[in-house]
């Protein structure tokens, strides 16, 4: 069964770092770009992807995060990481990912940025 497991969130001070992970299952993994969407509180989620990484490794961000996120992913892991570094307030959202292309979505990990 095709499943997306998030972990990494949590609540850290504007100019921090979190990594957050995704672990897939094998299935999807292997044949799927893999991306992060975010909703904000009271907001619906972005229709931008955060961040996608292609099974090439090719890479695309949302111009807001640019230069301070880093999407990857571990092939032999079947996990897509978040390197998220100089956080700001507005970063404040839960993260989901996904399997693009797919209806595939994770639970979601809170990202809380507050002093």
């Amino acid at each position: 069964q095709a499943q997306l497991v998030e972990s990494g969130g949590g609540l850290v001070q504007p100019g921090g770092s979190l990594r957050l992970s995704c672990a897939a299952s094998a299935n999807i993994f292997s044949v799927n770009a893999m991306g992060w969407y975010r909703q904000a509180p009271g907001k619906r989620r972005e229709s931008d992807a955060v961040a996608v990484i292609t099974t090439l490794g090719e890479t695309k961000y949302l111009d807001s995060v640019k230069g301070r996120f880093t999407i990857s992913r571990d092939n032999a892991k079947n996990i897509a990481y978040l390197q998220m570094n100089n956080l700001k307030p507005e970063d404040t959202a839960v993260y989901y990912c996904t399997a693009i292309g797919t209806c595939i979505w994770g639970q979601g990990t809170q990202v809380t940025v507050s002093s």
